[in-house]
């Protein structure tokens, strides 16, 4: 019962109204997911594949994105008030599913947070690094993100033999949530973006936005086939499957999962969008304000 120990004293340190989880089994809790809007459910679509007897609540901060144009210290607040209001529906685990709060905020939320916390950016690095031979890595994302440094921050203490290529790819992004991914429009957009790094010793590339796995088919077109394509959205589902195993918190095979999804704004629109990345339709998607957490 540690994590619900630990969630009901997070309650009341913080002032919020505990749940009453009742005699509940951690192990039925869900897992928590947020992002700054819809890139998120790319890792939801692996959770789902790799952990399919898991519920899970996300949470997607659509009246305030995008985040790549805050400060560091309002992407700090906007994470720390989700991941309030994930604990407060009492879930086991929190997955960071945004790049840019992932570079900015994750040890800000684990420090002020009672479960797991994991961010998308370790799970992608740690993959490309056991499959590059050439210590040769590219990483393409929002300007945000890429501006960061994140990425080579965590490559560089890993690996400081590593040789790093990021390239920002800022029009990714709309082109996914307009549904162009296969339009010839974005192959000459994804061809101008990645020409920079195409032609050097790079042999991975880490998709550094959790939008771009929706792209995986243009980019594997535009670069090299012996050019190795590392989509963090599964490795951090991955991740979060080791970390339930090794806290013993799995669900139960025989217990049936549910699913819920909130967002700040426009849930109509979510709903639209999110169909496109799931592969299925997404109904009932509830609007919350977070102004009780902050």
């Amino acid at each position: 019962m540690k994590v619900l120990l630990n969630l009901r004293k997070l309650a009341i340190d913080q002032l919020h109204e505990p749940i009453d989880f009742g005699d509940v089994d951690e192990k039925l809790l869900p897992i928590g997911v947020f992002d700054s809007g819809l890139g998120g459910l790319t890792v939801v679509k692996q959770l789902l594949l790799h952990l399919p007897n898991e519920s899970i609540i996300y949470f997607g901060d659509t009246a305030r994105l995008p985040y790549g144009t805050k400060s560091i210290l309002t992407v700090r607040k906007f994470s720390l008030q989700i991941a309030r209001f994930l604990q407060n529906q009492g879930v086991k685990i929190i997955v960071v599913a945004c790049n840019t709060a992932s570079s900015l905020a994750l040890n800000v939320i684990k420090e002020n947070t009672a479960v797991p916390v994991l961010g998308v950016i370790g799970p992608g690095v740690s993959a490309a690094l056991r499959v590059s031979k050439s210590k040769s890595i590219g990483v393409i994302g929002t300007t945000a993100t890429i501006l960061s440094g994140a990425y080579k921050k965590v490559l560089k203490k890993l690996d400081p033999a590593v040789n790093l290529n990021s390239v920002a790819c800022p029009l990714f992004v709309p082109l996914v949530e307009e549904g162009w991914e296969r339009s010839d429009v974005t192959e000459l957009i994804v061809s101008k973006y990645l020409d920079p790094i195409i032609n050097t010793e790079i042999d991975t590339i880490i998709l550094g936005c959790t939008h771009y796995p929706i792209l995986k088919d243009v980019l594997h077109k535009v670069v090299d086939n012996r050019v190795i394509i590392i989509d963090s959205s599964i490795e951090t589902a991955r991740q979060v499957r080791s970390i339930l195993q090794s806290e013993n918190i799995q669900r139960p095979k025989r217990s049936k999962p549910t699913y819920k999804f909130y967002v700040s704004d426009r849930p109509q629109r979510f709903e639209e969008i999110a169909e496109r990345f799931l592969g299925e339709p997404l109904p009932n998607v509830k609007q919350i304000s977070l102004d009780d957490y902050r």
